[in-house]
């Protein structure tokens, strides 16, 4: 009965210090954020689907630290201080990435020392452009053009295109109260696409909704987005 007393209070002794140790670590206090960006402009993506990854070498098991894209294109993430490597996962994101040379391929190499901002170059399939939402009699329609980014063998069709709208301000596939799909196979000029959808009861009752334009590439998952915009109706 005495050893099982002892062994249990060395377990107890042995856990505290493993919780002490633990709470002495210094926590990471660097922020890395910015904005993946076509010639310094924001591109648009599906909220909480796009994701950088940050390698840290040298710190026991390799593993990535996720930076999620957020829906207007923006990045951040709370770091130690060091070095790392950026990377997009494979087949991520409605664009291509940017090789630099044969050796790095499109991997970035940052070194974090306090806080630091740092816009992610990319090459889109497309770009939405002059997009114009107006909204009355419980509808909601935009014009818009769009611009075909990648041109060489690379290049892909257009799959679909979709207008969006939801209450909130995150608008998407998974959260939306309306949609309208118009297939690529449609679209004979892409200086000149309208799409409208009908806006359902609301319930509590607002007189507005948020809507945005996606493009789905064929063999893309990720879509590309415009801007959020809030619609009167």
């Amino acid at each position: 009965m005495k050893i099982r007393f002892q062994i249990r209070t060395l377990l107890a002794m042995l856990i505290l210090f493993a919780s002490c140790e633990k709470d002495n670590y210094t926590a990471p206090k660097s922020i890395l954020s910015g904005r993946i960006v076509y010639n310094g402009e924001p591109i648009g993506v599906e909220y909480n689907q796009v994701r950088l990854q940050l390698w840290q070498p040298g710190f026991g098991k390799l593993a990535a630290l996720d930076a999620q894209v957020d829906q207007g294109g923006s990045y951040s993430a709370l770091l130690f201080d060091g070095s790392y490597k950026m990377v997009f996962p494979q087949g991520r994101g409605p664009f291509r990435t940017i090789q630099k040379d044969a050796a790095v391929k499109d991997t970035l190499f940052v070194n974090i020392s306090g806080n630091q901002e740092l816009d992610v170059e990319v090459m889109p399939y497309y770009m939405i452009r002059t997009p114009k939402f107006s909204g009355g009699e419980n509808k909601v329609s935009v014009t818009l053009k769009l611009e075909k980014i990648i041109t060489d063998v690379n290049a892909r069709d257009i799959e679909r295109i979709s207008l969006y709208i939801n209450k909130s301000q995150f608008v998407s596939r998974a959260t939306n109260v309306g949609v309208t799909d118009v297939a690529g196979s449609e679209v004979k000029d892409l200086n000149s696409i309208s799409l409208s959808t009908n806006v359902p009861a609301l319930a509590p009752l607002q007189n507005y909704v948020f809507a945005r334009v996606g493009v789905k590439i064929k063999d893309v998952e990720d879509m590309v987005f415009s801007p959020v915009e809030k619609v009167a109706l």
